[in-house]
């Protein structure tokens, strides 16, 4: 089969690999039809290269049919049309059943102390081949794999493998008051998506920032105030405050992480960290640390006092300081994780089949071919062309 993979530094390739196979009873194979390139994708484009291997397959958000299923599969057959969160996880175990999926006991990858193990995405969370493929193996096939009607276009379910229940997990996470303010730090693909759940689930005032024009764009087409970071610079926090009664508002997701700007120095050392042999810049990577905090520390100069963060954007390695003193003196709650993709589904799957509120037919900016991943990779890494989300069909 043909398949992205991973060979060093902003160099990934479509190759022909040897094609999954049934490992376990209760494994399907899925045929993949279409398979998203994820903002998190670019961490491993251009920083996290210690922790793969080339040939590494990548991609985490797929959908596809079922081609083969193991001895012990009963809720799926051949045929049956299904999504596949990009959380490998049981649906059994006992942090599963309490809803915390991306903390899966049966698959933690206890090595590195990370949670559950994640399709294509490293050494420390599994190195789990991924989705940007032709065909997938997927574990579990009873409890993870979500089973969606036949009939729409995939893009009306395709983003139930990340970008809905992670932008979903966020608005939750952020807990904002009736009547009340959020604002959203980055309108990539879960910023926007966060903004449109947002505001359909009535949040009063939805605030949305970024640098981007086409991606500014986007979010004023569905209701939110946008803000142009460039526009406003330092002063982007107080006009915030200006918007939301002089308080700041309720909530601030951050939906950046790693990939802020305004820390060059960070960049610096990210880029310079990609250059070190593995065994060291893994070390420098796990202890020292390399993250951009920019959007972080901007969302707690923003929100009000009381008010909630809610983190979204992958961070990589140990940050800096946090300003610990002013997270306390606010009284601010901080909430984070990877989201929690199965936990999701019951109140996501309505709003793709029945109608479509979100806009998720119409939310990818980009439908390529698998044999395009290099130069959409490239391009959306450097926000060309309009590029917000980009899906692949194999």
């Amino acid at each position: 089969m043909r398949a992205v993979t991973w060979h060093g530094r902003r160099d990934v390739r479509v190759e022909e690999v040897a094609d999954p196979c049934l490992r376990d009873s209760t494994d399907v194979i899925v045929e993949v039809t279409t398979t998203g390139l994820c903002g998190s994708d670019l961490h491993l484009y251009e920083v996290l290269g210690p922790f793969l291997d080339p040939g590494d397959i990548l991609g985490h958000e797929t959908m596809g049919t079922v081609r083969e299923i193991g001895t012990e599969v009963t809720a799926l057959h051949p045929g049956d049309r299904v999504v596949i969160p990009f959380n490998v996880s049981c649906g059994t175990c006992r942090l599963c059943t309490a809803g915390l999926y991306s903390q899966c006991e049966t698959t933690q990858v206890t090595e590195y102390g990370s949670g559950a193990a994640l399709f294509g995405y490293t050494k420390l969370y599994g190195q789990v081949p991924g989705g940007q493929a032709e065909l997938l193996r997927v574990p579990f096939g009873n409890t993870l794999p979500i089973k969606v009607p036949h009939g729409p276009p995939d893009d009306r379910f395709v983003f139930l493998s990340d970008v809905l229940p992670t932008a979903w997990q966020a608005v939750e996470y952020a807990s904002v008051p009736a009547g009340g303010s959020l604002a959203v730090l980055g309108l990539g693909p879960i910023g926007d998506m966060s903004c449109r759940i947002a505001a359909h689930r009535g949040i009063a005032q939805v605030i949305g920032i970024d640098l981007v024009p086409e991606r500014l764009a986007r979010a004023r087409e569905r209701g939110a105030t946008v803000l142009d970071l460039i526009e406003h610079g330092d002063d982007i926090a107080n006009v915030v405050r200006d918007l939301t009664d002089g308080l700041g508002p309720h909530a601030v997701i951050d939906a950046v992480g790693m990939e802020a700007h305004g820390s060059p120095i960070a960049e610096t050392v990210q880029r310079a960290t990609g250059l070190l042999p593995d065994a060291l810049a893994e070390r420098i990577m796990r202890r020292v640390g390399i993250d951009r905090l920019h959007a972080l520390h901007l969302a707690i100069d923003m929100v009000r006092r009381g008010g909630t963060i809610s983190v979204s954007g992958v961070y990589g390695g140990m940050t800096d300081p946090l300003p610990l003193l002013t997270l306390f003196d606010k009284q601010i709650q901080l909430r984070m994780g990877q989201a929690n993709v199965r936990r999701w589904v019951d109140d996501l799957l309505p709003l793709v089949t029945d109608g479509d509120p979100l806009g998720v037919e119409g939310f990818a900016t980009h439908h390529l071919q698998l044999a395009d991943a290099p130069s959409a990779y490239e391009m959306f890494q450097r926000k060309e062309d309009g590029a917000v989300k980009v899906l692949f069909q194999p």
